[in-house]
Parts: structure tokens; C-alpha cells; sequence
């Protein structure tokens, strides 16, 4: 459902400053801990049990195509992305974890927090690599939801996702995920040798809280797939309530200076 946002109060100067935040306490620095769902796993990742499985599973990109926008990879061998995964494995934000298919036990994916804010209540979700075993998978949708679900129960209020302005892919998985896009920042940052404008979008507490979570696991139910494993209703349709579109309710009101 689209929210409208209320016109800011003012203060006693009569500008119009933001809602106030009664008994707003700043959530913990995310703890690493492992996540566990139907499909998947979500598990800090650790290069003596992970990287020889995600090295595997990347070896079905014989081309590489899935590193285009990411900041690291593709790598040369098996120990370069070892190292990858030794930094990793110890860098406290980002946040890495390892996607672990419950029905393989071998990890398929990896993906991290960072930017992790708790003074505002901000984490954001990236560095995802999807391999073509995880990729379109129920697995891959559900570590998604572990991650956001973790970082509500903890009490943050927004969950960003950025990415190249160039992934098309990326910012398809975003709304299709129930995040709301929120602008394109020019120039933001040089990746491999190349400009990237980067794309922002998040889903807020009043969403996930308003009704996000449950479409997530209504669509993860059994129960939505047919015995060929076929979805009966898609993730998309089941967020795109969440997904604000328009710019109706911005502020100030037109005709008004800003």
C-alpha cells in the first residue's frame, strides 16, 4: 500500500521540520550469526568451509558475465578468490555472509551488509552474487528475506539497496523485492575504471511492518508452488503495494518555494 507522508510540523520559527521520534533508541550493530529459513542459510562467511563450494558454483558463469558491475572479481583462480573470501571473512562492515542451499548444504551465493548505521536506524543490503545455482531460485529470495527480517527485528528503520544505474537486472530484483526506487546520484563513484551513477532504492520500517513481510512469506509458502515447482503468484505482484510510484504527496506543495 503507498503511504502518503504527512506535511512536516513546524517548529516555532513556522519552518517545517521532521515527525518526532518518541522513544526512537538506536538498534545493535547487527550481530554475525548465521539465519536459517526453509530453503537456505544465511551464514557468516568463512573461506575454510565456503570458498571452495562458491568458487564451484561461480564456475557455471563461464563467461563472467555475473562480476560486470560488482567492485571485485572476476578472479584469475581458486586462490585469489580464497583471499577474496580471507578479507572477508574479517572485515566487520561489510557484513559478509555465505548463501547455503539447505538442500545441497554447499554455498551458491554471497552477499553482505554494509553501510551499517544503527545511530540512524540504516543498513544497507549489497555485494550480492548470485550464481547461476542460486539465481531465480526460492533460495535466493529467501536469503533476501532473512536479511531484511533480521534487521527490523533488531530495529532499524530503512534498508537500502543501490547499484549501477547500468544494472538493469539489479534494479528489476530491487522492486521486485519490494524496495522503492528514490533517485539516481550522477557521477557517484568510479568502479573498475568506468564512471557509475548509482541508483538508490529501500524499503522502510512502515512497509515491512505495513505488510511486506507477510507478502515474503506468503510467497515462500509451499503452498504458492505447483508440483512442478512452477510459482503460483508471483513475488512481484505481491510487493508492488509497497512499492511507492509517484510523487503525489512531495513537499512542498506545488506553487509553494523550496
Amino acid at each position: 500500500m503507498n503511504q502518503s507522508r504527512n506535511p512536516p510540523r513546524l517548529n516555532e520559527f513556522g519552518q517545517p521540520i521532521g515527525q518526532a521520534l518518541p522513544g526512537w533508541k538506536a538498534p545493535p550493530f547487527p550481530p554475525h550469526v548465521p539465519l536459517a529459513g526453509r530453503y537456505c542459510r544465511v551464514e557468516p562467511i568463512d573461506a575454510g568451509r565456503h570458498a571452495r563450494d562458491l568458487w564451484e558454483a561461480q564456475s557455471d558463469d563461464v563467461r563472467n558475465e555475473r562480476w560486470t558491475y560488482s567492485y571485485s572479481g572476476p578472479y584469475a583462480d581458486f586462490a585469489a578468490y580464497r583471499e577474496w573470501c580471507q578479507e572477508a571473512q574479517a572485515s566487520r562492515d561489510p557484513q559478509f555472509y555465505a548463501i547455503v542451499d539447505a538442500a545441497t548444504g554447499r554455498a551458491v551465493g554471497s552477499c553482505s551488509y554494509l553501510r551499517i548505521e544503527p545511530k540512524h536506524g540504516v543498513v544497507e543490503v549489497g555485494n550480492i552474487y548470485f550464481s547461476p545455482r542460486l539465481a531465480r531460485t526460492r533460495a535466493a529470495t529467501e536469503s533476501m528475506y532473512l536479511l531484511m527480517a533480521n534487521v527490523f527485528s533488531l530495529g532499524f528503520r530503512r534498508y537500502e539497496w543501490k547499484c549501477d544505474s547500468c544494472n538493469l537486472p539489479s534494479r528489476a530484483a530491487a522492486t521486485r523485492f519490494g524496495f522503492t526506487y528514490e533517485g539516481m546520484f550522477r557521477q557517484a563513484i568510479v568502479n573498475k575504471g568506468r564512471n557509475r551513477d548509482t541508483t538508490w532504492f529501500a524499503v522502510i520500517d512502515a512497509d515491512w511492518n505495513g505488510g511486506l513481510r507477510e507478502a515474503y512469506l506468503r510467497w515462500l509458502d509451499p503452498a504458492n508452488f505447483a508440483v512442478d515447482g512452477r510459482q503460483k503468484t508471483r513475488l512481484s505482484a505481491l510487493t508492488a503495494p509497497f512499492v511507492q510510484r509517484d510523487s503525489a504527496d512531495a513537499w512542498p506543495p506545488s506553487g509553494q518555494e523550496a
